[in-house]
């Protein structure tokens, strides 16, 4: 058996904007935009409400709701979360009511279905396909975070443009969306589609959230349909200044307790594990540089649906038990990222994996394996690294050793405690 590195936990520091009163702000932000010139009594408006674990979503929601109904209008919610929720409304509607936007607390319908209207021909030659309630609706409003995309780069990736293509167009829009962009690029198939969408499905406006580094909402910003592309480039430049990350440029194995679709659309951000181009290696100028990566649980809230777990070379056997590969499947093959839901190699225990890692690292003795835990890819500003860091991070202004170096802290099993904030309780 492998003797294995000392550990000790870090504290990033970060220069923090936050939005104290998200529902104050979306009031604000809307307000801005006079919908009562657009929005008249009677008339009804659907809301998007996405897959991901948005900061704050349900607060957000609700106050387009409220300010909705305060101009007369009647509003209602629409899951827009393409093929996630194994592409059946009932499993949708379970993940919006599992982010705490149930009809009782948005005080409106929530109207789940999978049927779409085919609203026109794109000009590349296929069908634009748009969530049926939203298009019987008199009225749209988007609301999505604007970031970073886990799989494609570009001036405009994930946010209201995005929402509008994968999230509305629904399991049969986000299937031919995702076999458009293979032969054109994801670029060109937004900005194609979401033209059609503004043109012909009364989007009247848009909510877009940005979020800091702890994954709490640092700026609400209500947009008019003709602006949603100029901002959100905008945004997305602000985006990545307040994206975590993890502080180290050279990782041989990164333990991650949960990963899950509200976590990342790849169950773990590919901008943060430097995976973005290729499941098993950073590639260019990407960093960290992670050799290994092992998943340790999902999040209850995907429900087993574990795309992106093919990006790890490694697993606990309890992991394969938790995941649903109906859904992860079928999401994978929507998404045209097949590989994502590969089989990692699973081990019952923790310390099995580090066995492993330990033969694989090539010379380095298993006590100096560059070795980093985190909770998920969202939240990093505190986690537990080994002792090659030390020095490291002793001579940087950005971050702090919080704890005395000590040994990984396995149990009888072999296990190490289920998330890393409990490695150190006393600390």
């Amino acid at each position: 058996m492998a003797d294995f590195p000392r550990v000790f936990k870090v504290r990033q520091h970060f220069q923090v904007v936050e939005c104290e009163d998200v529902a104050a702000a979306v009031e604000a932000q809307l307000s801005g935009l006079n919908l009562s010139e657009k929005i008249k009594p009677g008339e009804t408006v659907a809301i998007s409400a996405g897959s991901r674990g948005i900061a704050n979503i349900h607060t957000a929601i609700r106050a387009i709701v409220q300010h909705i109904q305060g101009l007369g209008g009647e509003p209602f919610v629409v899951p827009a979360m393409g093929s996630h929720g194994g592409g059946t409304a009932e499993g949708q509607r379970a993940i919006v009511e599992g982010y705490g936007m149930t009809e009782e607390f948005l005080g409106c319908p929530i109207k789940a279905t999978m049927e779409t209207h085919i609203v026109c021909q794109a000009a590349e030659g296929f069908p634009v396909h748009f969530d049926k309630h939203a298009w019987e609706a008199d009225h749209v409003v988007v609301c999505n975070r604007v970031k970073p995309h886990t799989n494609f780069a570009g001036d405009i990736e994930s946010g209201l443009m995005k929402m509008m293509l994968i999230g509305l167009g629904k399991h049969n829009g986000a299937k031919i969306y995702h076999r458009a962009i293979n032969d054109y690029s994801f670029g060109q198939i937004v900005r194609s589609v979401a033209k059609e969408v503004l043109d012909k499905c009364g989007v009247v406006a848009g909510v877009a959230l940005v979020e800091n580094q702890f994954d709490h909402t640092a700026l609400v910003e209500a947009l008019a349909p003709e602006d949603f592309e100029s901002r959100e480039k905008e945004l997305l430049i602000l985006s990545k200044q307040y994206m975590p990350s993890i502080p180290f440029e050279e990782i041989q194995f990164l333990a991650i307790d949960e990963m899950g679709k509200d976590i990342s659309g790849s169950g773990m951000d590919t901008n943060v594990i430097g995976r973005k181009y290729n499941d098993h290696e950073a590639t260019g100028d990407e960093t960290p540089r992670v050799k290994f990566i092992g998943i340790r649980g999902l999040t209850p809230v995907t429900h087993g649906n574990a795309t992106g777990w093919g990006m790890a070379e490694f697993c606990r056997s309890r992991v394969v038990r938790e995941v649903d590969q109906k859904i992860t499947r079928i999401n994978c093959i929507t998404g045209g990222h097949i590989t994502a839901a590969m089989t990692p190699l699973d081990y019952e225990t923790d310390r099995e994996i580090f066995d492993v890692v330990s033969q694989s690292v090539g010379l380095t003795e298993p006590e100096d394996i560059r070795f980093v835990w985190i909770r998920n890819t969202l939240d990093v500003a505190e986690f537990i690294c080994s002792e090659a860091y030390l020095e490291e991070v002793q001579s940087r202004d950005d971050l702090e050793q919080i704890s005395d170096l000590q040994a990984l802290p396995f149990d009888e099993q072999g296990n190490l405690p289920d998330f890393v904030q409990d490695a150190f309780k006393t600390l």
